[in-house]
């Protein structure tokens, strides 16, 4: 991220009577050169997070090369001076003051990525809300962006008006629609498809949580994305209240131990293990 500068002739403080301090971006770094200078544990995380998009770490400026991330604990604000004045973008690990950017905690549902910044304020929040929020999106949300891409054209023939495709894509995405980016979409494709004949989404399924001494948490992640799409929940005896907790919460819940017979949509059976 980007930190945006006061305006040409007011003070420092008119960052205070902002309320965006930081421009989120993503920058593309496949087959782009990134200096990481430094060693050590935070010059090799550094390392791995260039590689891992796509980049080419170097170790010295040259041309070409325009992000830095300068992991050293001597001299390090010389350092950012320098590579700055050769009109570099600097980001000096554990020094936010230090920063022409930072990096935010990481959600990858590639080609879905979430970001999660707190400015330089506190990694360890940016890390909890990364966990929490992690719960709450599918493994394969990634493949439901790539079929979503892939069916553009598709859908631009069937929705010739960018209005008509807007209201198709904001129907297809609300919750408990056909593409709810918040529930499993097994087949991505398929209900896309049939999102296109307008037939309902396959939103049934039966899903039976056991529930093990150690409560909610050792719930999985696919058990917690379960419980909190679920439209109906049935509750065995012995479930205790950190569980039902995470239950979604306008979902109709009913005592039972058993799947009701006539019952239709997306049903978790919640009962202890054993």
């Amino acid at each position: 991220m980007w930190a945006r500068p006061c305006a040409p002739g007011l003070p420092q403080t008119c960052r205070n009577n902002s309320a965006v301090e930081s421009l989120p971006l993503f920058h593309r770094l496949v087959g782009q050169k990134v200096l990481v200078l430094g060693t050590g544990e935070a010059a090799d995380a550094k390392t791995r997070l260039v590689q891992e998009a796509g980049g080419i770490v170097v170790q010295a400026p040259g041309p070409g090369v325009r992000l830095a991330f300068v992991a050293m604990d001597e001299g390090a604000e010389a350092e950012s001076d320098r590579l700055r004045a050769l009109g570099m973008i600097v980001n000096v690990v554990d020094k936010p003051s230090l920063c022409d950017f930072t990096v935010p905690a990481i959600i990858d549902r590639s080609p879905v990525v979430v970001a999660i910044g707190t400015g330089g304020a506190s990694a360890s929040l940016a890390k909890a809300l990364k966990e929490r929020l992690e719960l709450l999106l599918p493994v394969g949300l990634g493949a439901l962006a790539t079929a979503i891409k892939a069916s553009r054209r598709e859908v631009a023939a069937r929705h010739g008006s960018v209005p008509q495709r807007r209201a198709f894509w904001a129907g297809a995405f609300a919750p408990n629609g056909p593409l709810d980016p918040f529930h499993d979409v097994v087949d991505p494709e398929r209900a896309i498809a049939r999102a296109l004949e307008g037939q309902a989404a396959d939103a049934a399924s039966r899903t039976v949580i056991e529930i093990g001494p150690d409560g909610a948490e050792a719930l999985t992640l696919r058990e917690l994305r379960r419980m909190a799409g679920a439209d109906l929940v049935i509750v065995s005896d012995g479930i205790g209240a950190d569980v039902l907790a995470l239950v979604r919460r306008d979902a109709t819940r009913i005592s039972a131990d058993t799947f009701p017979e006539d019952a239709k949509g997306r049903l978790v059976l919640l009962r202890c293990a054993g």
